[in-house]
């Protein structure tokens, strides 16, 4: 099921019949009040958000599911007339999973659906792999069975995708992770070359896990890694 938010009357329809015409199930929501009674009873396979909505903005919907431990790793698409790169770059720093301005071609947005898609799968996939697995590194423990992360034993609250991004450090400690690498690994592509985001999520992950996140080092120009302190 894809529940796509998007108060275009026009450009709703014909998503959503684009969508059922290529297997699909789908459904449509005009403004975010009903989306979140949707949400209540099922939840989707992945959510197509429009950011200019007329109850709630689409980027404070975004916060709200990726705050939401029941709806943290829903896969997320953004659509929006807005096509600046400050506006991508918002969009993705946000936790969205693609972003796709407007206007759009139908096959261009199914294409990306069945893309998030499988990235998504694959990553459920490694995660259920890794669900025994806790990794330390000085004072933090990452359990990966429990989506916890521990910094003198407090547990520290990390975002979908802050996780991943520490984990994947941890798992290459002593190793140079290049931006790319980074975004390839975590965010599935590499967004035609913004790196910016990687750089967002790690001042924002070193900033959560206080003085053991100077475990993180900047290498100028390539990436990051980390070391035991």
């Amino acid at each position: 099921m894809i529940y796509l938010l998007e108060d275009d009357d026009g450009i709703r329809e014909l998503v959503i019949y684009t969508l059922k015409k290529t297997g699909f199930a789908a459904k449509g929501f005009a403004g975010a009040g009903d989306f979140w009674k949707a949400m209540k009873t099922e939840l989707p396979e992945l959510v197509l958000l429009d950011i200019m909505l007329p109850d709630e903005d689409g980027l404070s919907v975004l916060g709200k599911v990726r705050k939401n431990s029941r709806t943290a790793g829903l896969p997320v698409i953004m659509m929006t007339a807005k096509g600046s790169e400050y506006d991508k770059v918002i969009g993705l720093d946000s936790g969205a999973d693609d972003y796709l301005p407007k206007p759009f071609g139908m096959m261009e947005l199914v294409s990306r659906i069945r893309a998030v898609l499988r990235r998504t799968e694959k990553a459920q996939e490694q995660e259920q792999e890794q669900k025994q697995e806790v990794d330390q590194l000085g004072d933090i423990i990452l359990d990966a069975g429990k989506h916890m992360v521990k910094v003198n034993g407090i547990e520290v609250a990390l975002t979908y995708k802050e996780f991943r991004l520490l984990q994947c450090l941890m798992k290459h400690k002593g190793l140079v992770m290049t931006r790319d690498q980074l975004l390839s690994r975590i965010w599935g592509y590499d967004f035609d070359g913004e790196t910016r985001t990687v750089d967002v999520h790690i001042r924002s992950l070193r900033q959560k896990l206080g003085a053991a996140g100077e475990c993180i080092e900047t290498i100028r120009g390539v990436g990051y890694k980390v070391e035991e302190n």
